[in-house]
Parts: C-alpha cells; structure tokens; sequence
C-alpha cells in the first residue's frame, strides 16, 4: 500500500489483477458494457478486454466516426457499433457505461446515455476534469459513478489509473471497475474527489514532464559536442531504460540513485546542480505540479 503524509487514512490503494485474470471476466458482467467513444484511449482499453478474453457479444460501442483501426478491430470481434445507443438496443440496463469521449463533448454526449443507467449500472468515466457531481445531475438517485483519471502510457498497457467512487458504488462495482481498467496497466483509488486533481498534477501530466526531460537531457547533450541523433538515441534510451528498472526493481528510487553515484565522480557532480536545496529539480517539480493542480481544479469548477 502506497500512503501519504496523513497516515490516519490510505491514500492511494494500489490493485493490479494479475496477467490473465481478464479472462473469467465476462462471466462477472452482469448485463452489457457500453463503450462510449472508441478513440485511442476507449479503444486501447477494449483492446485489452478482448485480448483477456472478453467476448465481443457483451460490447455495445456509442461512436459515429471511430478511428479506422477501432472499427476494423469492431468488426473482426463482431461488435455492434451504433451512432446512438437507445434502450431498444440493449434490452437491459447495462453493467458498465464506460465515459471516453473528450471532455469538451461530455456534457452533450452523457445525458442522452445516462438514461440507460440501472440500479446495478456502474459509470465509469475516464475524461479528465469532469466531476462526480456532473454525472450524478444527470442520473437517478443512487446511481454508482466512478471518476478516474488514466495517463497516455495505456496505451502500451504501461498506464496507472487514479480513481474516485461514488457512495453508491459497492464493493462488487470496484472490483469490476479495477478488472477493467487493469486491462491498461495498474489501478489505485483514492478517498478524496480532491485528490484526483493532484493525481492529475502527477501521473496524468506526468508522461510530459518526462518527455520534456527526455529532451533537455539531449539538448544538454547536444550543446556539449555530441551528435544530434546520437543526443536523443541516448536521452530516449536511457529514460526508457531507467523506467523499465525501476519498474521491474523493489528498490524505491532513492536507491536507485544512490546506485548510480559514485563519491565525487561525473554522476555526483551532476546531482550537486539538480539536487540544490533553492533551485533544484525537487523545487522545480512542487511548482509545475502545483500549478498543474491548480488547473485541473479551475478545469473542474
């Protein structure tokens, strides 16, 4: 378990089903499960439930002009794609309403799929800076929604979700919505509705953050005398690289660190400028992630 400075309560609960638990799924699929928006997100996501074994008879798809690659993938797996979903189309409520369409569009888009919503329907919705209140004024009482905030990563099945529920949403509503959602990498909940705007701040800007250090690293590169290709073939491989063991180490990264740094050799000299107690990298991260924080809020009214 991942905790915060308050440790009176958790702050971010860490849940990643195992490889290959996508494949009992669809017998825990009460109903169908409406994908509305089959963009890249929406559409990685059903990637991955269909590589787990989700059959495509429990998929209905609400989008009229899905990429070209979706609506091949729809049609191999026999997915019914409709421009608008009504009740005729279902027969029942569905089990899951699952959110992509962008942010911009979701309040012309969600109210005329709310009404599908049943008493055991779960709405997950993964469009950033839209509130669990926005959906809740949509929806009849007692209507379980889930807000999250998933990062590009998914796409290559390397993302973290951050989730917020509802207090409708029972414990069989989380477990369904973490199974899906593992399908794009790993899955965290957090208490605070508030707290969705800093997992924001730091996992859903973060990929930019990282490419933008990906960058400079080369530029830096660059302006040292090295060849241009070869600048950003190191900067992108040794981020990379570094990610993918940190990912797969049980060492947090503090110690990582330590590992590389030698006493007073080119690593510690480097670390002396990026570790500055007054304009270092750790100064320089509190603010963009604070302002970062401070726009996601102001995003969601």
């Amino acid at each position: 378990m991942l905790t915060g400075r308050d440790h009176s309560r958790p702050f971010f609960i860490a849940q990643t089903a195992p490889q290959g638990e996508y494949r009992n799924m669809q017998g825990r699929l009460d109903g169908k499960l409406v994908l509305v928006g089959a963009g890249k997100m929406g559409g990685a996501m059903l990637e991955g439930w269909l590589a787990g074994g989700l059959s495509g008879d429990q998929v209905v798809v609400q989008d009229p002009a899905p990429p070209p690659e979706i609506d091949a993938m729809l049609q191999r797996y026999g997915i019914q794609r409709v421009d608008h979903i009504d009740g005729t189309v279902l027969g029942q409520a569905p089990a899951v309403i699952l959110m992509a369409v962008k942010p911009q569009i979701m309040d012309n888009v969600f109210p005329g799929v709310a009404r599908l919503a049943g008493p055991d329907t779960v709405v997950l919705s993964i469009a950033a800076g839209k509130t669990v209140a926005s959906f809740e004024r949509h929806l009849e009482p007692g209507r379980a929604v889930v807000r999250t905030i998933p990062n590009t990563p998914a796409a290559v099945g390397r993302g973290i979700t951050v989730c917020v529920a509802n207090a409708a949403v029972s414990d069989k509503h989380r477990a369904l919505c973490t199974e899906l959602l593992s399908s794009i990498g790993e899955v965290g909940w957090v208490e605070d509705e508030d707290l969705i705007d800093v997992a924001t701040a730091v996992s859903g800007s973060g990929p930019a953050y990282v490419f933008l250090l990906t960058e400079c690293l080369a530029k830096a590169g660059v302006s040292a005398g090295l060849d241009e290709q070869l600048a950003a073939r190191l900067a992108a491989a040794t981020v990379a690289g570094s990610g993918e063991l940190m990912r797969q180490s049980n060492l947090p990264p503090s110690t990582l660190r330590e590992n590389v740094t030698s006493p007073n050799g080119t690593t510690f000299a480097a670390l002396q400028v990026l570790m500055n107690e007054e304009d270092g990298l750790e100064q320089l991260m509190r603010r963009a992630v604070d302002a970062a924080t401070r726009r996601s809020r102001e995003l969601a009214g």
